[in-house]
């Protein structure tokens, strides 16, 4: 027995095969990309900032191409690519001393770009104390400004937590690796005051 409903139904079947599809693509596909973001990130922080920009590069390839993909409801499915592109864009930048890269010139959406940088500040953080350990302190301090900064921006944004998700868990999270950076920075340039002041002292006594 018909019920009228016949060939909307194989439309409608060809649509979400399509859809069931290209969804598969993009779970296989875009992992290369965040394995790259991640590639890049630790590249950053072993100092070798050429082979962070040529992965990252490669990452921005491969989502440009992915993307295409990505169309309606599948959207969703670039946010982590993005949102890992953006955060390993963000740490080369400050690593070469650079703006923070806007959301236009990496191509992302805004709650990647808002998610991929709240990431970032835990990877400043680490930057922050390897410069300390490398006696780097006056980095360091720099470094910090940028992570106080962009924290300070980025706090609006819990506002935002139902469309962008987990952003105010991200802007809890930055809150206290920013207090926690603080806190070395600030012990740091304490003991590099004493220090000076020690030698300061042992040299008027000679």
């Amino acid at each position: 027995m018909k019920t009228g409903a016949e060939a909307s139904l194989r439309e409608a079947a060809r649509s979400l095969a399509r859809e069931r599809a290209a969804r598969e693509y993009l779970l296989k596909n875009t992992r290369e990309a965040v394995s790259l973001c991640s590639q890049s990130i630790l590249a950053v922080h072993a100092g070798d900032i050429a082979s962070a920009e040529k992965k990252a590069a490669r990452a921005r390839s491969l989502i440009s191409r992915h993307r295409r993909r990505a169309t309606g409801r599948l959207a969703g499915y670039m946010t982590v690519p993005e949102q890992e592109f953006t955060e390993a864009s963000a740490l080369i930048a400050v690593a070469r001393g650079r703006p923070v890269p806007s959301m236009k010139s990496l191509d992302v959406r805004p709650e990647p770009y808002v998610l991929g940088l709240l990431d970032c500040i835990g990877e400043l953080k680490r930057m922050i104390l390897d410069r300390i350990r490398a006696g780097r302190t006056g980095e360091a301090d720099g470094v910090f400004e940028v992570m106080d900064a962009l924290y300070m921006q980025l706090r609006q944004f819990a506002l935002y937590d139902k469309v962008a998700k987990e952003a105010r868990r991200k802007i809890d999270v930055a809150r206290i690796l920013v207090d926690d950076a603080r806190a070395s920075v600030t012990e740091e340039g304490r003991r590099a005051r004493l220090i000076a002041a020690l030698e300061g002292g042992a040299g008027d006594g000679i």
